[in-house]
């Protein structure tokens, strides 16, 4: 595939609205980050891996990193090395979002080896040696993996395997940058919990929303029919029309 292919004027589109999004979506903070001062999870949480979904892996992964940049540079955020880490997690996220639909051998183990990458360098850790048990929030993405697409509650497998491959691959990185005791990882886990079942609620959603709004555009507006990929399993009046 080459540059022209890849940047087609109707992925810039979705590309500059994304970009917006995220924009919007990280000046609304949702909960604060243990162990940092002024580290803050967003309203970007609750969408941003379905950028994948709708561009494909390739695009979506270069979507979700440029809109991260774009905004890391916008609002001017030190080049500290937590605000770089920060931008990892949801460019694996989107990744896991967008393979999802492909059940491909090669897909499946994309899913699985980053979760099982992130939870061995986690235990190996000194401290997370001490707080293994952590790490088990990320078998949910490998159970999601292997959960057939046509099973019913995929979409909320592949939400809440997207959202826990953002988390360990986030936490992993948090480990081994900031200083945290165990007692503070364990205190962690019910607050983790909560978390990332709202991230996950979330992002099931707004793939639900963004399908239906794109499915209407497109309907109406000869531009908006290739701007991304739309699922007719998730638009809202398909679903009604069953």
């Amino acid at each position: 595939m080459n540059h022209k292919e890849l940047f087609t004027k109707k992925r810039i589109i979705f590309l500059l609205l994304f970009i917006l999004l995220v924009y919007l979506s990280n000046k609304v903070n949702f909960s604060a980050l243990v162990g940092e001062p002024n580290q803050f999870f967003t309203l970007y949480q609750f969408f941003g891996p379905v950028a994948g979904g709708f561009l494909g892996s390739i695009f979506g992964t270069i979507a979700v990193l440029l809109a991260q940049l774009i905004d890391f540079v916008i609002v001017g955020k030190q080049a500290s090395l937590i605000n770089i880490v920060r931008l990892a997690p949801m460019v694996f996220a989107a990744i896991y979002f967008a393979v999802y639909a492909e059940k491909t051998t090669k897909n499946k183990m994309i899913q699985i080896i980053i979760p099982i990458i992130c939870i061995a360098a986690f235990i190996l850790h000194p401290i997370g040696r001490q707080v293994w048990f952590f790490s088990l929030y990320w078998l949910i993405p490998i159970v999601g993996a292997l959960i057939p697409e046509k099973w019913r509650g995929a979409l909320l497998w592949r939400s809440y395997g997207a959202t826990f491959t953002a988390h360990a691959v986030g936490g992993t990185l948090w480990i081994y940058s900031v200083p945290m005791t165990a007692e503070a990882w364990s205190a962690l886990i019910p607050i983790v919990a909560f978390e990332r079942f709202l991230f996950g609620a979330g992002i099931a959603g707004s793939y639900v929303v963004m399908n239906t709004i794109l499915d209407v555009l497109a309907d109406k507006f000869e531009w908006a029919q290739k701007v991304a990929m739309v699922d007719k399993r998730y638009v809202v009046k398909f679903a009604l029309s069953k």
